[in-house]
């Protein structure tokens, strides 16, 4: 009896201290959200709270039976000192950071463990200089100089940022254009190319009278849209440049009848042309010229742009298909996200009149490539292409993110104030910084919300 009572009153004492650890961590966790909810209230903070997977075991001897876990990091854009952090937040990072006595902690749920776990090696990075500091790029380089590259690895270290030497090769295996196996790698981008060229030889390079009615207003419609492409960039001006672009479009689109060409389509050619570009190119984009390259290298960077774009298409077919099916049901996905997060603001947009459509659709249709500043863009498709297949529904909750940067600006608009602003956005002096946030915002809130669907229902 004297032992039966033992066992149970230590019982008693283990659930007291689990139910202790697990209230510590939950109002911890609930911290980090209000602390967030801060930002998205207006409140300046020049670092940002990444949240990224993690790249070490986890010690199974204290986290058991978890689904894949993250970890949470702080850095700074390094422009700024940390002199310039909030308090609140700074001190939130420490206590997060801080291991719990209790190791017995497997019962809490997936959200708040996505959010508690850290590593301390992430700890160490900058912002502004995240892609390129040493110990990422040493990681990057393991990954890539093995026989066959593990695709997952890589995708976890592509999310926060790409070594701008290594965009190239990275993003045509996270595309799955080159194979993973480096030595069939070689071969591989060579029958493709030469594919590409048979495709142009065939379908592009031939005069009108071999083409139907609809393929000539479909290249008569290329040939306008690639002037207006990315017009604030001097380089796309290029005569050569458009030229390229044509090919590109009017090949990929013959190649799929089920959507053809569709204005928008365009847009999301320009950061494979600049990425495999800079394999050839130094310099800023401004500076480039197509005349510096032989017919050769062109006719390789239009290929492995062809390939790249059929490749990121595949994966949203119904974006760009008849009626565009697909990006009206994740502009409704990016409403009931929005309604979500930040209820004051849907309620606001709703009582205005205004809806999503009105002005996510071309979010949607040019992934962001029209409203932030271009030099930000192939940041921001690093993200997009380590998300692999997960891409479409993630990008709800980057848009979120990025619609809630002006919260408080957005409840004091009328509609017609509404409609101006979302469709000129101040961005135009935007730093990595401000994508950092974005991205980070969207990854915490897609790991909390999009596995439990029923927060998102009415």
């Amino acid at each position: 009896m004297k032992s039966n009572s033992s066992q149970s009153y230590n019982s008693e004492e283990n659930n007291s201290k689990k139910d202790s650890a697990f209230s510590t961590l939950d109002s911890r966790f609930n911290q980090t959200l209000r602390n967030v909810q801060g930002l998205l209230k207006g409140r300046s903070i020049p670092g940002k709270v990444l949240l990224s997977r993690r790249s070490d075991p986890l010690d199974q001897s204290n986290i058991q039976g978890h689904s894949p876990n993250y970890e949470r990091s702080f850095s700074y854009n390094d422009a700024e000192t940390s002199d310039h952090m909030s308090k609140d937040l700074e001190e939130e990072v420490q206590n997060l950071n801080k291991p719990s006595n209790n190791a017995n902690s497997n019962g809490l749920n997936s959200s708040t463990s996505n959010i508690e776990n850290t590593s301390k090696e992430a700890q160490k990075s900058t912002m502004g200089a995240r892609a390129t500091d040493s110990a990422r790029i040493i990681k990057f380089t393991k990954v890539l100089s093995g026989t066959t590259v593990v695709l997952e690895k890589l995708r976890e270290l592509a999310w926060s940022g790409i070594p701008p030497y290594m965009r190239p090769d990275v993003w045509r295996l996270l595309l799955g254009y080159a194979p993973p196996n480096s030595d069939r790698r070689g071969g591989v981008l060579k029958r493709k190319r030469l594919e590409y060229l048979d495709c142009v030889s065939q379908y592009y390079d031939i005069p009108d009278t071999e083409r139907s009615d609809d393929e000539i207003n479909m290249l008569r419609q290329i040939a306008v849209d690639c002037p207006r492409t990315v017009p604030d960039v001097s380089f796309f001006q290029q005569a050569q440049v458009q030229k390229s672009l044509e090919r590109i479009l009017y090949t990929w689109a013959i190649r799929h009848p089920a959507s053809g060409y569709v204005q928008g389509i365009n847009d999301l050619v320009t950061p494979f042309l600049v990425v495999f570009l800079s394999e050839y190119l130094e310099g800023s984009v401004d500076s480039w010229s197509f005349s510096d390259l032989s017919p050769d290298k062109i006719s390789n960077i239009e290929a492995d742009c062809y390939w790249c774009l059929s490749k990121l298409l595949d994966g949203m077919q119904d974006h760009y298909t008849f009626a565009q099916p697909g990006i009206q049901r994740l502009v409704f996905k990016l409403k009931e996200v929005v309604r979500r997060i930040d209820e004051p603001v849907s309620t606001h947009m709703e009582e205005q009149g205004l809806e999503f459509l009105q002005f996510a659709f071309r979010w949607f249709n040019c992934l962001l490539i029209r409203e932030i500043p271009f030099h930000l863009i192939t940041r921001l498709w690093d993200t997009y292409l380590a998300e692999g297949d997960a891409l479409p529904d993630f990008l709800a909750y980057i848009f979120a993110s990025f619609l809630l940067t002006w919260s408080d600006k957005l409840q004091k608009l009328d509609f017609q104030e509404l409609v101006m602003f979302l469709q000129h956005l101040p961005t135009n002096n935007w730093t990595h910084q401000e994508l950092e946030m974005v991205l980070s915002r969207a990854f915490m809130w897609h790991s909390m919300f999009n596995s439990s669907p029923s927060h998102l229902a009415n």
